[in-house]
């Protein structure tokens, strides 16, 4: 029992899911990720970018642009899910980030900060990321978020930073 008087079953880590190569090629493909750029996502792009519908029309250090669907991401009143515009624009400032980066580097978030301007309650919505700095440790970017009608609904910006890829 917790202070408030509720239960909660206990949290179990999620095991890791193993993909093979051609696994790996078909959620990278289909996700839109141009094939030279295959090589930085060893391990392809996890589960959460597929889960969410994200695709990328474009993945660049200095530009990314990549669409979502409402339908799925919302919260309990309709409305497209905060938190979901900001997977969304984490998302297209890691992985630009990361192209920067190159194969042997990752990069990690260390600050992110949304502002919600309006809601989307149907449709798709549309993010640009844009490079504001492309350092050797450190890149920003600034995500602006659209629906259909071209209307600003959420505005984000993100810090990476720069680390060697994990060997194992």
């Amino acid at each position: 029992m917790t202070e408030n008087n509720t239960q909660h079953a206990p949290v179990r880590a999620a095991a890791p899911t193993t993909l093979t190569a051609e696994e790996i090629k078909a959620q990278l493909t289909e996700s839109g990720i141009p094939e030279h750029l295959h090589p930085y996502f060893p391990r392809g792009l996890g589960e959460l970018i597929p889960a969410m519908g994200i695709k990328f029309q474009e993945l660049t250090a200095e530009r990314t642009v990549a669409t979502m669907p409402v339908a799925g991401n919302t919260q309990p009143i309709g409305l497209l899910h905060g938190g979901a515009n900001v997977v969304l624009a984490e998302t297209l400032g890691s992985l630009s980030a990361g192209v920067h980066g190159g194969e042997n580097l990752v990069a990690v978030g260390v600050d992110i900060n949304a502002t919600h301007v309006r809601p989307a309650v149907s449709g798709v919505v549309t993010a640009t990321c844009t490079a504001v700095k492309l350092g050797r440790t450190l890149c920003i970017h600034s995500i602006d978020i659209v629906d259909e009608r071209g209307r600003t609904t959420c505005t984000a910006r993100i810090t990476n930073m720069l680390i060697p890829r994990p060997t194992a």
